[in-house]
């Protein structure tokens, strides 16, 4: 129960992120101060690091589960 709340967990982080990052493009776009601009890109950035880290911890759960799946069905075979 645990790890579904945990995957649940990271793939709303995950969404929230994309959107995020998204949102600061088009603000920095959008915007004629140069500083702005610059604040906008670098939070945008900020956000593919986030992204990226999501990403990798999500899929370590996903494998994570696969392999304990795996086991509990080979223990159930024996």
């Amino acid at each position: 129960m645990i790890h579904l709340t945990v995957h649940s967990d990271l793939k709303k982080a995950l969404a929230a992120a994309e959107s995020a990052r998204g949102t600061y493009a088009v603000f920095a776009e959008s915007t004629e101060d140069k500083m702005a601009k610059a604040m906008f890109e670098q939070m945008a950035r900020d956000m593919d690091n986030h992204i990226r880290l999501l990403g990798s911890r999500l899929n370590y759960v996903d494998s994570n589960n696969l392999l304990n799946a795996r086991q509990e069905q080979q223990q159930q075979q024996s």
